[in-house]
């Protein structure tokens, strides 16, 4: 069993190990006990009740963070002609001509998020080698393969803090809310809008508990267990 330093077990001990808190409170311990000389991420991680075989109980979707994510997003848009004027004017970091997706292929990968128009997935689609593994590939579940006109919209929200959630195959979502810099409000509303994103991707096939299980902790810091049916009550009003 690993060692724990001893900054972790000051940071394990403000933490009641079987207590069920409160969504605010419990993001709020989050943040407090985050122990890391750098602006640590405040994350979420769930276990749900779903079967990841079953093409009925897959979650995939994405939700527009009240207060984003606390870091410089680079958004890499694969478009060509007036769509690729369009995304330029939009605030797009890279617009992907041959000559980078050459480069994409060959491994390059400094960017944050990627979004097409359905026109160049042809393209897009030789490059999953590169993009799957690190969650890079466009996808219209997403929302992150969209026409032309949808582009100033899809960059902006990327931009703003626009965060993709998904079941792994182990029953698992996990997803980031901001950094421990954050003040406890503006952690708990992403939390609250997280929450009502998750509840509407519930899928047609899911039966019985939904989510079973949350928690929230920063990078390098104690998980914090929160009470499953108050985070599912909550929401961006409470």
């Amino acid at each position: 069993m690993a060692k724990h330093g001893k900054k972790y077990l000051e940071a394990l001990a403000k933490v009641e190990g079987e207590k069920l808190y409160p969504p605010s409170e419990a993001v709020a311990l989050a943040k407090e006990t985050s122990y890391s000389k750098f602006d640590a991420t405040i994350e979420v991680h769930m276990r749900t009740g779903l079967d990841p075989r079953q093409a009925d109980q897959q979650v995939r979707d994405v939700v527009v963070l009240p207060h984003g994510l606390g870091k410089t997003v680079r958004v890499l848009v694969f478009a060509q002609g007036d769509a690729a004027t369009k995304a330029a004017e939009a605030g797009a970091d890279y617009v992907a001509d041959d000559e980078m997706i050459n480069k994409i292929a060959a491994g390059w990968t400094d960017f944050d998020v990627t979004i097409a128009t359905p026109d160049m997935m042809g393209k897009v689609g030789k490059l999953g080698r590169v993009l799957g593994p690190r969650s890079l590939m466009p996808n219209p579940k997403a929302g992150t393969v969209c026409p032309a006109e949808d582009l100033p919209r899809v960059i902006n929200e990327a931009k703003a803090g626009r965060v993709e959630f998904r079941l792994d195959k182990t029953a698992n979502i996990h997803v980031a809310i901001g950094k421990s810099s954050f003040d406890a409000q503006k952690l708990f509303e992403n939390f609250a809008a997280l929450m009502e994103a998750i509840k509407k991707a519930r899928p047609t096939g899911a039966k019985g508990v939904y989510i079973k299980k949350i928690s929230v902790a920063a990078t390098m810091g104690p998980g914090v267990k929160v009470d499953p049916l108050q985070a599912m009550s909550i929401s961006q009003e409470n």
